[in-house]
């Protein structure tokens, strides 16, 4: 990650927490720029292997499609109901697409971890099913900036 956060660094998440809170969470919301130029937001699962968010997304999808032209996105992944709840993670960077389009599953080093994690955690295998609908993209982030207003009750 090149970017460091500098507004809110106290309820920011320490890299350990962030790590974890990003292995926990299912849903995350893709922001990609349409042909238009206009925004286009979507939910999505991912997984995160410590470095990368992993997302498996269907091809012929206006996501895919805004991705393949522009790569540039930014991700968020976010918890809590109250205010001195809200956690959250925004991620952005630079798509990259990684193995075959659409996923068939030939063999593929570079998947072998997402896969197995994604597989697990949505799927309760241990191998990942393929479709021929859906393929992988990996953002590795820029630029991250974090939230966890749990922290502000003990600045009180």
């Amino acid at each position: 990650m090149t970017a460091t956060q500098r507004r809110g660094r106290k309820i920011m998440m320490t890299p350990g927490e962030l790590d974890d809170f990003l292995t926990a969470q299912r849903t995350c919301r893709v922001a990609t720029v349409s042909a238009d130029g206009a925004p286009h937001v979507s939910a999505l699962w991912f997984v995160w292997d410590g470095t990368s968010l992993w997302l498996y997304s269907v091809v012929r999808s206006k996501r895919w499609a805004d991705l393949r032209r522009d790569p540039r996105a930014a991700v968020a992944v976010d918890t809590g109901e109250e205010y001195d709840e809200l956690r959250g993670a925004e991620l952005s960077g630079r798509m990259e697409v990684v193995g075959e389009v659409p996923r068939t599953g030939e063999l593929c080093a570079e998947l072998d971890v997402p896969e197995t994690l994604f597989a697990r955690k949505y799927f309760g295998l241990d191998e990942m099913p393929h479709d021929g609908r859906h393929a992988w993209m990996r953002l590795t982030p820029e630029k991250v900036v974090s939230w966890d207003f749990r922290k502000l009750r003990t600045l009180r």
